[in-house]
C-alpha cells in the first residue's frame, strides 16, 4: 500500500531530524511511501536540515506553506500526495519502528477510516522538576481527562472519537472534504467528528507508540493550553459540528466555581456571609486540592522528586482554571 506521510513544520530544527530518522528506520519499505514536509517558512535552520534529507532520499519533498497555517498546510499535503493512505505526523515526536506498518495494516484489516497509536510523553528524568512536572501532567488522566491516546490505559484495539495525528484512507477526504482551513487549532478534532457523523470509524491501536516532546517552559505550556481551549470554544463560528463534549464543561464549571469563591471570600472579609456557609462552599476546593496532592505524591514517588508534590497541584490548578476560562472566552467570541 502506498502511503503519503504529511508533516506540517515550522521552526523545528531541534526535532525534525530525529522525527525523520524514526520514520526512515521503520519496517516499511521506502518504495511504498513518500514524505511531504509542509514548511511554513522556517528560519531557524530547519530548511538546511531538510535539504540534507531531500538530497539523500528522493521520496522526501519539502512543500512551501506560505500561509503558515497548519490546516492549510495539511490540505496542501493531501492535494500534493500520491498515496492511497494519508498519514499525519507531528514533527515534535519520534515513532516506533512498526508505526507505519501497524497503522496501515490495521486501517484495512479492521476496516476503519482513521487509526492511530498511543502518544507517550517524553519525561526528561534528568531535567528540572518543572520540566518533569509539565511532561507528567499532560499524560496524567487526572489532569488531562480520558483521552485514551494520551493516557495509554487501553490494552486492545478500540473504537474512539479521536487519535493523535491519524492514519487515514485517502478516500475519506474525497467523501467529507479536507481539514477546516479556518481552525488554527483543533482542526483534527473537527475533522474526526465530521468523520464519525458521516458514519466513519476511528480506531486506537495500543500496540504501536510515538513519543512526544512537550513544551518544557511553564509559560509556553500555559499559552499552548489556553490557545487549544480557546480555539475549541471558538470553533463553532467556523463549523456546524458540535465540538464540546460533557468532559469539556467540567473545567468550565471549575473556573466558574473558583471565580464564585473569590466573590465569597470578598464577602466573608466584609462579614457578609455566615462562617458555616463559607466552610461548606470551600469543601469542593478542599477535595480537589486533596486529589491533586495525591496525584503529586504518586508522580513524585515515580520520578523521585520531592518538589513534584507541590508542583503537580499548582500545574493542575492553573491548567484547569485557564482551560475553563479560555473555553468560555472562545465560546463567547464565537457569537460576536
Amino acid at each position: 500500500m502506498n502511503v503519503s506521510i504529511i508533516i506540517p513544520c515550522f521552526n523545528e530544527s531541534n526535532y525534525i531530524a530525529q522525527c525523520l530518522d524514526s520514520l526512515l528506520t521503520n519496517n516499511y519499505s521506502h518504495d511504498n511511501y513518500e514524505i511531504l514536509v509542509i514548511d511554513g517558512g522556517s528560519d531557524d535552520g530547519t530548511l538546511e536540515i531538510l535539504n540534507v534529507y531531500t538530497e539523500k532520499y528522493p521520496f522526501i519533498r519539502v512543500v512551501n506553506n506560505s500561509k503558515r497555517s497548519k490546516p492549510i498546510g495539511l490540505n496542501i499535503g493531501i492535494k500534493e500526495s500520491i498515496g492511497d493512505v494519508i498519514m499525519r505526523i507531528d514533527a515534535h515526536a519520534v515513532y516506533d519502528k512498526n508505526y507505519i506498518s501497524t497503522l496501515v495494516n490495521g486501517l484495512y484489516s479492521e476496516d476503519v477510516d482513521n487509526i492511530g497509536g498511543i502518544r507517550d510523553t517524553y519525561i526528561p528524568t534528568n531535567g528540572s522538576a518543572m520540566e518533569i512536572a509539565l511532561s507528567a501532567a499532560i499524560s496524567s488522566p487526572v489532569l488531562v481527562g480520558n483521552a485514551f491516546y494520551r493516557t495509554g490505559v487501553l490494552s486492545q484495539k478500540t473504537l474512539v472519537d479521536t487519535v493523535f495525528c491519524g492514519c487515514y484512507k485517502k478516500e475519506v477526504f474525497n467523501k467529507i472534504g479536507l481539514f477546516n482551513k479556518d481552525l488554527i487549532r483543533t482542526q483534527d478534532r473537527e475533522f474526526n467528528l465530521r468523520l464519525i457523523n458521516s458514519g466513519g470509524k476511528i480506531m486506537l491501536d495500543p500496540s504501536t507508540h510515538c513519543t512526544y516532546f512537550p513544551r518544557a517552559k511553564f509559560l509556553e505550556y500555559l499559552k499552548w493550553n489556553w490557545n487549544g481551549a480557546k480555539w475549541l470554544g471558538y470553533a463553532s463560528k467556523f463549523t456546524d459540528v458540535e465540538m464540546l463534549s460533557l468532559r469539556n464543561y467540567i473545567p468550565i464549571a471549575f473556573s466558574v466555581y473558583v471565580l464564585f469563591l473569590f466573590v465569597v471570600i470578598f464577602m466573608k472579609a466584609n462579614n457578609g456571609i455566615p462562617l458555616a456557609l463559607f466552610a461548606t462552599l470551600l469543601v469542593p476546593l478542599m477535595i480537589y486540592i486533596l486529589l491533586m496532592l495525591v496525584e503529586g505524591v504518586k508522580i513524585s514517588i515515580k520520578y523521585r522528586r520531592l518538589l513534584l508534590i507541590p508542583l503537580i497541584p499548582l500545574i493542575a490548578f492553573l491548567t484547569h482554571l485557564s482551560y475553563g476560562f479560555a473555553l468560555m472566552y472562545g465560546r463567547i467570541k464565537s457569537f460576536l
